[in-house]
């Protein structure tokens, strides 16, 4: 067992992956919390021998926390809104035990205006990544001098003791009704000088999120980038890595989110896990929305999907310890919460029921039969509307994959809640879009052309994809090296981004494409010369030759692979090939389509020796 003790405040979801985290080192873990059976406290069973036993107390109160300081080495949270003066008088009175975060960056992080002011002075003044926000008192005057100056609909937040959605209020009118339900909604008890503070709304068009880690000599690295979708300003999915899903849109934003994220934390002080939540503009500006100083809802996927989790990484940095990867060792993952339901349809019955809340337990039933998920369940003992009562992560070789496997536990919840307006779960068509003759939301193989001209020749690739290899989605669109120049430079830059692993390109006559393309990107590139004479408007008469040679002979350096005149069958099963490489799947559903080769060939062998060569291939 570990010589070091580690405290935690709050023995709730987060308590308990850490608490699962640290079983695996023989660290122990001593929770804070109310109650016996907290969710940490439920999979932590100390000797209570060796003073290692739980406490049961509030979080909040400062006489317990202090009692477990006698008990420790180490201090975290595993949610911010703890007392910061108690932690303070530990540091007085412990000086042995060490508290991370440190209680000046919980103390700041907790009221979030005071949060955004010191992000605004350690990240640029006004050219930090926030948008505009100002302090505003919980009056009618206050409020309308905050609209005049950040306009309508308005964000008025608590400062404190707000998460999940409580304590944010969109004012879209400013008239003195208006102002006061929205008073009234944020301080039920009374207005109070230094409640609230307001921010200009924000036209985001999608929300992502970045896990940072920060080891106690100050360095950091982060997690990637992932988008994040909210319903009723609660975390509903999670999907990562983030992609960028259109050639015109900028491949940079994810490593600039992860940036942003990174030099925010590093303003801080103390170890550990901090989750970064931003806003994405349609002109691809990000900005900072709120950052909490612990491991985070928008991580959770990090435990089946990243090499090492945030868990792992939140006691490695507070300990000292080197900091595990924060690398995906898959493709991609989604993740979806489990909030509880109002109870009043019972579970249906099963033969093993994990919850008496009806939702949880058809969740789970249906994570279980899903490939690449897995259920966790956070043991809380009531279950209540929109609480979160567990999450199921989803992990696949692709997105596209995770999405698929993702769509029936979307589907079970959508039946479940009934909802007359909500969006229409997606069916095998709609997710298989590329089996419909139509371009796959998230390609993993990319067929482009300088012109549609050439279409009548790629084809055949497209086809040759779509039936024997249905589950490897792909896109064929037009990119012409000499006629659209920049979207050229955009695509190949891109496509990594978007999750295109390969890129095909057909081209006739110079054939600058595949090379041009091959010189942007690190993608692996399949160049399959076109007949120029072939096609509508097509000259030259050299026989597709003159391609074949302009894409063979490139440069020493810039590789690009080189299939027959026409011949995009072949480069579609190239393209196959490179991507079977680590997926046993694909190289299995490769022999089958060999096999069938043979079969093929075996049955035109019969048939010629039935009727002979001078009939065969007369009707």
């Amino acid at each position: 067992m570990s010589n070091k003790v580690v405290g935690i405040l709050g023995g709730g979801q987060l308590g308990r992956m850490l608490g699962a985290s640290a079983s695996l080192l023989n660290i122990p873990i001593i929770v804070l919390d109310v109650g016996d059976d907290s969710p940490a406290k439920q999979i932590l069973n100390n000797p209570s021998s060796k003073n290692l036993s739980h406490i049961d107390g509030s979080f909040k109160d400062p006489s317990f926390i202090l009692q477990l300081a006698k008990k420790v080495d180490i201090l975290t949270v595993e949610i911010e809104h703890v007392d910061v003066n108690a932690l303070r008088k530990v540091r007085e009175t412990h000086p042995h035990v060490e508290i991370h975060p440190s209680p000046e960056t919980i103390g700041i992080i907790q009221d979030k205006y005071r949060q955004k002011l010191h992000l605004k002075e350690h990240l640029g003044g006004s050219s930090a990544p926030l948008g505009p926000f100002r302090s505003v008192d919980a009056t009618r005057e206050d409020i309308e001098r905050a609209v005049e100056e950040l306009g309508l609909p308005l964000m008025l937040k608590r400062r404190t003791l707000a998460y999940d959605g409580r304590g944010n209020y969109v004012l879209r009118k400013s008239d003195p009704p208006a102002i006061a339900d929205a008073i009234q909604f944020l301080c039920p008890i009374g207005a109070g000088k230094d409640e609230l503070y307001a921010e200009k709304w924000v036209p985001f068009i999608k929300e992502l999120a970045v896990m940072v880690v920060r080891g106690r000599d100050g360095k950091v690295t982060s997690y990637p980038a992932v988008e994040t979708v909210h319903r009723d300003n609660i975390c509903h999915l999670v999907w990562a890595p983030f992609r960028t899903t259109s050639v015109e849109q900028d491949p940079g934003i994810r490593a600039n989110a992860e940036r942003i994220a990174q030099e925010a934390i590093k303003s801080f002080t103390g170890a550990g896990v901090f989750g970064v939540e931003l806003f994405l503009l349609p002109s691809g500006e990000i900005l900072i929305n709120e950052i909490a100083p612990r491991p985070h809802n928008s991580g959770h996927y990090t435990i089946e999907a990243c090499e090492s989790s945030q868990y792992d990484n939140h006691l490695r940095a507070i300990l000292g310890l080197p900091l595990g990867s924060t690398k995906m060792k898959v493709g991609a993952a989604g993740m979806v919460n489990i909030l509880g339901s109002d109870g009043s349809e019972p579970s249906q019955p099963n033969e093993i029921s994990f919850s008496p809340d009806a939702i949880i337990d058809k969740l789970t039933h249906v994570a279980l039969s899903t490939p690449g998920a897995m259920p966790h369940l956070y043991g809380k003992a009531q279950s209540r509307k929109g609480r979160k009562m567990g999450h199921v992560t989803v992990v696949g070789v692709s997105d596209a994959e995770v999405r698929e496997r993702m769509a029936g536990l979307l589907q079970a919840l959508a039946e479940f809640e009934r909802q007359p307006d909500s969006k229409t779960p997606p069916t095998p068509a709609s997710l298989r879009p590329h089996l419909l003759g139509q371009s796959h939301p998230h390609p993993l193989i990319s067929i482009i052309m300088g012109s549609d001209s050439d279409l009548p020749t790629m084809v055949p690739g497209a086809h040759i994809l779509q039936k024997h290899f249905p589950s490897v989605p792909f896109e064929v669109t037009l990119v012409s090296a000499h006629r659209t120049p920049l979207r050229l430079a955009a695509f190949a830059k891109g496509a990594g981004e978007r999750g295109v692993k390969v890129i095909i390109a057909g081209a006739g006559g110079a054939a600058h494409l595949p090379g041009m393309v091959a010189s942007m990107t690190g993608l692996p590139v399949i160049g399959v010369p076109v007949d120029s004479k072939s096609v509508a408007g097509g000259g030259g008469g050299l026989g597709g030759v003159d391609a074949m040679w302009s894409i063979l002979q490139m440069p020493r350096g810039i590789p690009v692979a080189t299939v027959a005149i026409n011949n995009s069958t072949n480069a579609a099963l190239l393209a196959v090939r490179i991507l079977s490489a680590g997926n046993p799947d694909l190289v299995r559903e490769m022999e089958a389509y060999q096999r069938g080769l043979g079969e093929e060939v075996d049955k035109k062998i019969g048939t010629l020796g039935e009727i002979g060569w001078g009939n065969y291939g007369k009707k």
